[in-house]
């Protein structure tokens, strides 16, 4: 008999029937420390007082209007998120892939705008992932997500990350914008260095073209600061963001500058459930709670900490691991063994991973999570791999 959830996922057995902050409980009552977070989306844990009066005391009141109307709350965490950014202005989504496309349809509105239609072509990086829409899988142009949906989208290609030179070689009078992950997630935690996105900056400067941040994974405090590309000193022209930023309610958002959006008029793009009362409610207690120093310098002093511990894992098992890379709480482990081994070498001791690309295991924990609690990630990775290696040698 057919499953009614088409079956799309390959799922691990484990099912889950409540959390408390690092921690998820299954149908068993046994305990998992929680080192993914949902993918990056539950930055301040599960079932977080504030998140959960925040949406309680919203959904009392009114769930949704649609945008027909003003909605309060999506002004408010509008305003926290212009005042906390380089952006002049929010467009709100339910999710990454639709933060996404508006950042597209915005860089090429804004040529059109400009009397040049002509340029509509955005450059990506190769093993990027920017969401799952036919657009997106064109965008990154990984085999895996595009096999059986050709034909793909015509104007967008993909260069090598780290390569200014190849970027350059890229750029014609059809280019719109460059689009890039800070921190190239999915693709297997390979961080852009300051220097190329500098560089990047330079070549949208000089070529007057549109520089898209894809922050999804990798913003929202999960570096240290509040986005990544603060790191390096630059400013995107528009930016997408999702995951963290509803703390586990579906929300998204394209950030962009006053001049970037400028032919995002009335009725250029919309969203029936984007940015409704609900998911702006949660929203706001997360900029509330994520958006301040003292919050993200916690977060560098934590991630220093386990940076320091899982680099001595990863020395310790040479037969397993190769490198730790990564910047913060988005760290990767590139492993000599399958990473699915890990990840379920992990589950026996009850710790809760994520794959990704280039055969990485993912650590994403919540952003909250205490010292004591990312030392016991570590610990429980060393103890996986022990038994891992027995195997291997037996």
């Amino acid at each position: 008999m057919i499953s009614p959830v088409l079956p799309t996922y390959a799922r691990a057995p484990l099912s889950f029937v409540s959390g408390e902050g690092s921690w998820l409980i299954d149908e068993q009552g046994k305990r998992y420390l929680d080192a993914g977070a949902g993918i990056a989306v539950s930055i301040l844990g599960h079932a977080h007082p504030g998140l959960v009066e925040a949406l309680s005391a919203q959904a009392s009141k009114l769930w949704h209007t649609s945008n027909l109307y003003e909605i309060p709350n999506q002004l408010r965490l509008a305003e926290l998120l212009v005042a906390n950014t380089f952006a002049d202005n929010v467009f709100f989504t339910n999710s990454g892939t639709e933060a996404t496309e508006a950042a597209v349809k915005m860089a090429r509105k804004y040529w059109s705008f400009h009397g040049q239609a002509e340029r509509f072509k955005v450059i990506a990086l190769k093993n990027s992932f920017h969401g799952r829409t036919l657009a997106m899988i064109s965008a990154s142009g990984n085999e895996k997500h595009t096999a059986g949906f050709g034909p793909l989208l015509d104007g967008f290609c993909q260069v090598a990350p780290n390569d200014p030179e190849a970027l350059a070689a890229a750029i014609d009078e059809n280019t719109a914008a460059v689009m890039v992950e800070p921190i190239l997630g999915e693709g297997g935690i390979i961080p852009l260095t300051d220097s190329y996105l500098r560089q990047v900056r330079r070549l949208c400067d000089e070529h007057r073209i549109l520089l898209i941040a894809d922050e999804i994974q990798c913003g929202m405090g999960r570096t240290g600061k509040l986005f990544a590309h603060e790191w390096a000193g630059v400013t995107p022209d528009i930016m997408a963001i999702a995951k963290g930023i509803g703390g586990g309610f579906p929300l998204g958002a394209c950030l962009a500058t006053e001049a970037a959006s400028v032919g995002m008029t009335a009725g250029a793009h919309g969203s029936t459930f984007g940015g409704n009362p609900l998911a702006c409610a949660v929203g706001i207690a997360v900029m509330e709670e994520v958006a301040n120093e003292e919050f993200l310098e916690g977060v560098r002093r934590r991630a220093g900490r386990l940076r320091q511990r899982l680099e001595s894992v990863v020395s310790s098992h040479p037969d397993i691991f190769e490198e730790v890379r990564g910047q913060g709480l988005i760290l990767g482990f590139s492993c000599r063994v399958s990473n699915m081994d890990v990840i379920e070498a992990g589950y026996a001791k009850e710790l809760l991973l994520v794959p990704g690309g280039d055969n990485t295991v993912r650590l994403l924990p919540p952003l909250n999570a205490t010292e004591d609690e990312l030392l016991e990630v570590a610990d429980r990775i060393d103890r996986a791999a022990a038994d891992l290696g027995t195997v291997n040698h037996a």
